[in-house]
């Protein structure tokens, strides 16, 4: 049994949902998003909440309940209020900047590092060291932040490079004399 799927999803105020057979959709004041329930799962709409069932007792339809319970709940919270991330830009000389729908990368490379913005994510730089991206979508919005922390990510000895504002490097000793 799943102590996820168990729980409904309460649906927060300002937000629509729609189920029209497999398709799931949501608006809310961060934007729409839609998702494609699993063949083995069930849902209810009622009275401001979403409940999650499993069809039948396979193993199958037990991991996906609580999986799109899961996906359901976060887009609700993206639509409501939203997801973000924030990388820290360490080194000397490293900054970065949005130029337009641009963001623009100095990581110590002969070149800058010219990274498009989609469209539905936004990236904030509120000081050249420091890096917000925001949008619904929580997946999106952790795949953008990993593509642009793999263009130089943080290195044991000095921690140079792009990292999580919540993420730990374990940091090395260098050489001894």
């Amino acid at each position: 049994m799943s102590r996820i799927g168990k729980k409904s999803v309460p649906i927060p105020n300002g937000v629509n949902v729609t189920v029209k057979g497999r398709q799931m959709q949501a608006k809310g004041p961060k934007g729409e998003l839609s998702m494609m329930l699993a063949d083995e799962v069930s849902v209810t709409q009622e009275e401001g909440q979403l409940s999650f069932a499993p069809i039948g007792e396979t193993r199958r339809a037990r991991a996906m309940w609580g999986m799109n319970r899961t996906l359901a709940q976060n887009m609700l919270i993206g639509v409501c209020e939203g997801f973000s991330r924030t990388l820290e830009v360490n080194g000397v000389g490293y900054r970065a900047q949005v130029q337009g729908s641009t963001l623009v990368l100095n990581l110590g490379l002969s070149h800058e590092i010219r990274y498009p913005v989609p469209d539905d994510i936004k990236i904030n730089c509120p000081h050249p060291t420091a890096i917000v991206i925001s949008g619904p979508d929580k997946q999106k919005v952790g795949q953008v932040a990993t593509e642009i922390r793999a263009y130089r990510r943080p290195e044991p000895y000095k921690g140079k490079g792009l990292r999580y504002v919540d993420e730990y490097i374990f940091r090395k000793e260098g050489k001894k004399k």
